[in-house]
């Protein structure tokens, strides 16, 4: 797995390497278009382009019918018996690309998040940095540690809590840069990266663990944690990050979504694909 985002992480890295110093926009459309490439590509080369279209015409056909024949019961109750089954032949045609699109969409996202999810912390903004330990390690009676880079110091002493197996410090940001913390559990020291500050569009990894195919998966910015200590992740929570349009507020998401359905739509003319 670690190989697997290093490759994506690295693709992601490159489209948005251009457009660093814009606006979070500029790389978002970049790749919503890379996006909308890729998947007309894989709608050419693995669906049924033939049953699609066959499908979107028999829909079509059958709306007109309801709309002619509204005042016939028995034509219209017919006409929409006849748009049921040519969905579900459109969604049959089309079941194909969705499932080859499907891995290599969930693993450009999760390299995404790391850009878009997440703000660095501005100088003199707090943060809380949350340690979580094996099931069977008890935070009261553990030797642990947290140590600040140059530019981050500690604001309060460490809270321990038991019944979440948590440990958890307050940080307040000094000086941008890239800087990071040292934990030290289990007479190993683990080092964990925090953003401070940086250009408009930046790489944020919240946070490092260890653990499940899931876990790596989801936490793709770092290294797995080392094991033979009992910590299992650090995280480090940062302001969300919103893309502002018209004065409102943009969750990344929803924006990659409708800009790679508006580019997939506009250009699916362009390269001859029926979707």
């Amino acid at each position: 797995m670690r190989v697997v985002n290093l490759v994506f992480g690295g693709l992601v890295g490159l489209a948005l390497w251009p457009f660093r110093a814009l606006s979070p926009w500029a790389g978002m459309a970049s790749l919503s278009l890379l996006t909308a490439l890729l998947m007309l590509a894989v709608f050419k080369l693995t669906s049924d382009q033939a049953a699609v279209r066959k499908a979107k015409d028999a829909i079509k056909a059958h709306l007109l019918e309801l709309r002619l024949f509204k005042d016939n019961l028995r034509v219209s109750l017919g006409a929409q018996g006849g748009i049921l089954k040519a969905n579900l032949r459109y969604a049959a045609a089309n079941l194909r690309p969705l499932l080859v699109m499907i891995v290599p969409l969930v693993l450009i996202l999760t390299q995404m998040s790391l850009w878009f999810d997440r703000a660095p912390l501005r100088p003199g903004e707090e943060t809380l940095v949350k340690v979580l330990l094996d099931a069977g390690s008890d935070p009261a009676g553990i030797s642990i540690a947290l140590e600040p880079g140059s530019n981050l110091i500690i604001d309060s002493p460490a809270v321990r809590i038991p019944d979440d197996h948590e440990v958890v410090w307050r940080l307040r940001a000094v000086d941008e840069g890239a800087g990071r913390v040292l934990v030290t559990a289990g007479g190993r020291t683990i080092e964990k990266a925090v953003a401070v500050g940086g250009r408009p569009l930046t790489r944020i990894s919240s946070v490092a663990s260890r653990g499940s195919f899931w876990k790596r998966l989801l936490h793709p910015g770092e290294p797995p944690l080392p094991a033979g200590t009992p910590v299992r992740s650090i995280e480090v929570l940062y302001p969300a990050k919103k893309l502002a349009v018209f004065g409102l507020a943009i969750h990344w998401l929803i924006a990659y979504f409708i800009l790679s359905l508006v580019f997939g739509f506009a250009l699916k003319g362009v390269f001859k694909v029926e979707i």
